[in-house]
């Protein structure tokens, strides 16, 4: 009995010198940010909207232009050199704000790129689309119609689309964002057909929740929203969905979230867009949402940065660099800690 109990304490202390082996082989563990530094990065852009980066490090943004059908693709060097590769997107001035050119994504050399007036997903083939001269006409590009399905399905009062963000599930199919529909839809990635995966139910009588971002975290999408008019602080929430499509409570208590990405943890950090000021604003505060208000929170509501100016979107780069992409002031700025 005395030497089975040594040879087992013998085996365990073995394998418990693997496991530090192991981990010393892989570094320290990731700290979760607690105070992101913030630097400037990128300047001038016209209200750009989605943001991702390739594997050479080459940052893809959507700019919404001026509101004159002038949307664009542009592409961002690493040191920060800018190209507009496809123009001429449907671009329009509502309300006082651009519309048109949504987010996208970039997966092994092709880039989806949805367009929520037009109600269109673009297929790019990137090496091909930077062959020849630039820039291309987004006439030249494969697109397939995302607002004619939510047509068929009737989801809300208004039966509003407006494909907004995009992300890739595990099982390789497209999961896109419609926060006009307030509906995620899966895109096969064999036949490219749609299917309706899940739906939002109202925050409130004719209160849209308006989801906004996705990510896939290994177990769960995850899913910013933004909330309707008169955006209200705290009445936004963050939504869990299942592989099934089946929605799991999460957190609430946040305000206008944009989107949404994960630590190297696998953890969600996400962008607050800015407070909203209701009419009437009084004199040096007019209505609508304030310049500078903008910030990262984690999923427990602690503000990791602040001052950004009414931001849209957030990638990670490595363990411990994102960048944000600003609407506001056109701008990618720089976090790490």
């Amino acid at each position: 009995m005395k030497k089975h109990f040594l040879s087992l304490l013998a085996f365990a202390l073995m394998a418990a010198m693997v496991l530090v082996d192991a981990c010393t082989d892989h570094g320290e563990p990731v700290p979760e940010p607690t105070q992101f530094n913030v630097s400037p990065f990128v300047s001038g852009l016209r209200a750009p909207i989605g943001m991702v980066i390739d594997e050479q490090g080459r940052f893809w943004v959507t700019e919404g232009g001026t509101g004159n059908n002038d949307g664009a693709l542009v592409m961002i060097t690493p040191q920060g050199a800018k190209t507009t590769v496809v123009t001429n997107f449907t671009s329009v001035v509502n309300q006082g704000n651009v519309e048109g050119i949504s987010h996208l994504l970039y997966d092994n050399g092709t880039l989806y790129l949805l367009h929520g007036v037009e109600g269109l997903l673009y297929v790019i083939d990137v090496a091909s689309v930077l062959g020849g001269s630039l820039p291309k006409d987004k006439a030249t590009l494969p697109t397939e119609n995302i607002k004619a399905f939510v047509a068929t399905k009737n989801l809300t009062f208004d039966n509003n689309s407006n494909a907004f963000a995009l992300a890739k599930g595990p099982d390789g199919h497209l999961y896109i964002v419609d926060a006009g529909a307030n509906a995620v839809i899966k895109r096969d990635k064999n036949n490219h057909i749609l299917d309706m995966f899940t739906t939002f139910p109202p925050i409130a009588p004719n209160r849209d929740p308006v989801p906004t971002g996705i990510v896939f975290d290994g177990t769960h999408f995850i899913l910013s929203s933004l909330t309707g008019f008169p955006f209200s602080p705290g009445s936004a929430s963050i939504y869990k969905v299942n592989t099934t499509g089946v929605m799991v409570p999460y957190k609430s208590g946040f305000t206008t979230l944009t989107h949404v990405t994960l630590t190297a943890n696998n953890k969600p950090l996400f962008l607050h867009y800015a407070d909203f000021t209701m009419p009437p604003g009084g004199p040096g505060n007019p209505p609508g949402f304030k310049a500078g208000t903008g910030s990262v929170v984690n999923e427990d509501g602690a503000v990791l940065a602040t001052g950004l100016d009414r931001p849209t979107d957030i990638k990670r780069w490595g363990d411990r660099t994102f960048y944000v992409l600003s609407l506001g002031d056109g701008s990618i700025k720089k976090l790490d800690y």
